[in-house]
């Protein structure tokens, strides 16, 4: 069965490897249509070629450690409070509707209102690592809500009449229940994150950041470096889900003591 779903997977990896290919094509031919040297939208070629500049730079890998340690500092305590919370809420009504409201305003407020309310509390050197947070907050706390509402009950049942030990009801059938839930949570938040972290970090510009390095590129009309920094924010957001779904997957088949096919 592993064998017959290897062509497909190939299949499919080349199917998206032809899609980039064309929208690039596309995004040449706009680009030069537009001509201006790429002052409105610069080429491929130009913004690989702005990339390449800023990459032996001392100063591109210190924006990028300054950025990825404060909102992955925002994403990991999202996802450590997300899951006691989403676990309280689940268990306890009053809760789950005192939460309710809050979740639901996060969700709905525009980030570049939340970023300019939080320089009122924070430094602007922190504001990543708070607006991180708590936009991924509310889709930890719903995917673990999520995850618990669809654990097998009748799994739950068996438990409670052989009187199974809390550790092994976690480990064998909350844990199973809520990771997938969690998982698609954790990988879309992870987007999120970056979303919201670099766009704290262009409204409260502080030094020696990505989000620094973006709006500079734009108020001196340097839009292959716009298009530069984009595709970094881009790669870094997409290489660091891939990172977290298969740690999470690991980390299931280690708690869980799956065994992994060979």
């Amino acid at each position: 069965m592993a064998s017959d779903s290897c062509p497909a997977v190939h299949r499919d990896r080349w199917h998206t490897a032809a899609a980039v290919v064309f929208w690039v094509i596309v995004w040449q031919l706009v680009a030069m249509a537009l001509g201006h040297g790429g002052l409105f939208l610069s080429t491929p070629l130009q913004t690989l070629r702005a990339l390449a500049v800023q990459l032996p730079t001392l100063d591109f890998w210190h924006r990028i450690g300054f950025s990825t340690l404060r909102i992955l500092t925002g994403f990991l305590l999202a996802v450590v409070c997300g899951v006691v919370l989403g676990a309280a809420g689940a268990r306890w009504h009053t809760v789950r509707v005192l939460l309710g409201p809050p979740m639901q305003l996060i969700r709905a407020m525009p980030v570049a209102s939340f970023v300019i309310l939080a320089l009122l509390w924070v430094s602007s050197a922190n504001l990543s690592v708070v607006v991180s947070f708590t936009h991924v907050l509310p889709v930890i706390y719903a995917g673990v809500m999520g995850g618990i509402a669809d654990t097998d009950a009748q799994l739950l049942e068996m438990a409670r009449v052989y009187r199974l030990p809390l550790v092994k009801r976690l480990r064998y059938i909350w844990l199973p229940g809520v990771f997938p839930s969690l998982s698609e949570s954790c990988i879309a938040a992870m987007g999120m994150c970056w979303k919201s972290g670099v766009s704290a970090e262009v409204i409260g510009l502080p030094d020696n950041c990505v989000g620094d390095a973006l709006y500079r590129a734009k108020i001196t009309l340097s839009t292959p470096d716009v298009f530069a920094w984009t595709l970094v924010i881009v790669l870094l957001s997409a290489l660091l889900s891939a990172v977290a779904a298969r740690g999470l997957r690991r980390l299931k088949a280690r708690l869980c003591g799956e065994v992994r096919a060979v």
